[in-house]
């Protein structure tokens, strides 16, 4: 009897955790994923411009990025309940007083500085860098795959749940609701306790029962450790797709006079593949490296957003888009996490992982801000587009450049190779901002003839939109 229970009481408990931080990554990233849809009602109930809310919600992501590896440290030192308790209460805290805003002010202090913070204590990195500090080494990709899965679904059910609420009400009802929806976190947190196992070793050597290095050893490692730079240098550029998809989709969509239902099904789609790619990254995680992982997934992003940007708008369109970008959208979160723990071990993983997902918000803030501030200036989204790509193509090169392994193991051979990164990304920015400079004159067109375009029919010439403006074909 105790030979059983021995052996299926750590499984059950391992599960148990899994299916607690999927449920707290559900609701934490599916109400942060509705703020894309309460964007434009905010601006237009206030008398705002987009881009003071976009700014609220670029300041968002900053802070949640800032706040990320405190909540790691927090977590690591105290344990993930605590930090995920306290960061689901003031979630729903922001959320009450956005819904009471009567200025883009009181916006960017509720939902932009109170839920970036919170969003940072009760995010998926806490979720883990628990799960991975307790999940066996032969399983962790697994595991950490069907958590981000589980949590996809939050962005599926609350996004049309948003759009429902909007469609019916008011955003300060809808923001309400969404605050009301993010208690279960505190029934959820508690089940997110390390697990108490037998010692075993993990990847160096270390044993569970035994005191591992400390976090200022493991970060004077770190900031001498190129495949650690890298990671987070690329780790930026996931930030700023999802963010810039996530909030300006819904723009996107009203510009090119589409319902916007259509962006809420893409994004709902976004949402429901993103399960079938979470599962399947974590499933190749144990058959291929996480470098070529992460590398085939932003090579296929900058394919995926070059033709959907170069392809007439419809609502198929932004099925298809939802899709493609659902398999690849949080499926680089597990092979990353994957990658910090592999690399310095489970002790701290809270806090060097909420590091990378620093520069992870950096992109985020940029995605969100330059997206709003790009389309006031120049009435398109095209700019942004071709940066998606650049900075697509940008990451799978990075990724190629990272040493699998150890970062005992990964000190660089010579000095050039840190530098390939910077130069890549220079050219690749250079040439997307060329190309999308050549599109603002279309851009400006549109916006002087969007008076005499209520239809899309003009001199019996039906109107094609795409994400870099208007073409009209001749017939």
């Amino acid at each position: 009897m105790s030979a059983v229970a021995a052996t299926h009481r750590p499984r059950f408990a391992i599960w148990t955790m899994v299916a607690a931080g999927g449920l707290i990554t559900a609701l934490s990233l599916g109400v942060r994923s509705t703020f894309g849809l309460l964007l434009e009602p905010i601006a237009t109930g206030l008398s705002a411009d987009l881009g003071s809310i976009a700014l609220a919600i670029a300041v968002q992501n900053l802070l949640w990025g800032f706040s990320q590896p405190i909540a790691g440290a927090l977590s690591d030192r105290f344990g993930a309940p605590i930090v995920l308790s306290a960061g689901g209460v003031l979630y729903a805290v922001s959320l009450l007083l956005m819904s009471t805003a009567r200025s883009p002010g009181m916006i960017l202090l509720s939902g932009g500085f109170l839920a970036g913070i919170a969003i940072g204590a009760a995010s998926f990195a806490v979720v883990l860098s628990a799960v991975g500090r307790n999940a066996p080494a032969e399983r962790r990709s697994m595991l950490l795959g069907i958590v981000s899965a589980v949590g996809s679904l939050g962005q599926f059910i609350l996004i049309p749940t948003a759009r429902w609420l909007l469609d019916s009400g008011s955003w300060q009802r809808a923001a309400v609701v969404l605050a009301l929806l993010l208690l279960p976190i505190l029934i959820a947190a508690p089940l997110m306790r390390a697990l108490r196992l037998k010692p075993v070793e993990d990847e160096r050597g270390v044993s569970n029962g035994e005191p591992g290095p400390t976090l200022r050893q493991d970060l004077h490692k770190a900031r001498s450790a190129p495949a650690y730079l890298l990671l987070n240098a690329a780790f930026f550029t996931c930030g700023f797709h999802v963010t810039f998809i996530g909030v300006h989709l819904a723009g996107f969509v009203a510009s090119v006079s589409l319902a916007p239902s259509a962006a809420s099904n893409a994004l709902a789609l976004i949402g429901l593949f993103n399960v079938a790619g979470s599962l399947l990254v974590g499933w190749l995680g144990h058959r291929f490296a996480f470098t070529h992982i992460l590398a085939v997934i932003y090579g296929l992003r900058a394919v995926g957003v070059a033709v959907f940007a170069l392809t007439p708008v419809s609502a198929t369109s932004l099925i298809v888009f939802g899709i493609v970008m659902g398999v690849l959208w949080l499926s680089t979160v597990p092979p990353t996490s994957a990658m910090v723990t592999e690399q310095f071990g489970p002790t701290n993983s809270g806090a060097l992982f909420g590091i990378v997902f620093l520069s992870h918000q950096l992109g985020a803030f940029l995605g969100a801000w330059m997206g709003g501030e790009l389309f006031d200036l120049t009435g398109s989204y095209s700019i942004m587009w071709w940066l998606v790509v650049g900075l697509a193509v940008f990451a799978m090169v990075v990724h190629l450049l990272i040493s699998d392994g150890r970062v005992d193991d990964s000190a660089p051979k010579s000095g050039g190779g840190r530098f390939a990164p910077v130069a890549i990304t220079g050219l690749l920015l250079l040439a997307g901002l060329g190309a999308a400079v050549s599109s603002i004159p279309e851009a400006a067109a549109l916006e002087v003839d969007e008076a005499s375009s209520q239809s899309n029919f003009r001199d019996e010439q039906f109107t094609l939109y795409c994400a870099l403006g208007p073409t009209t074909p001749h017939g």
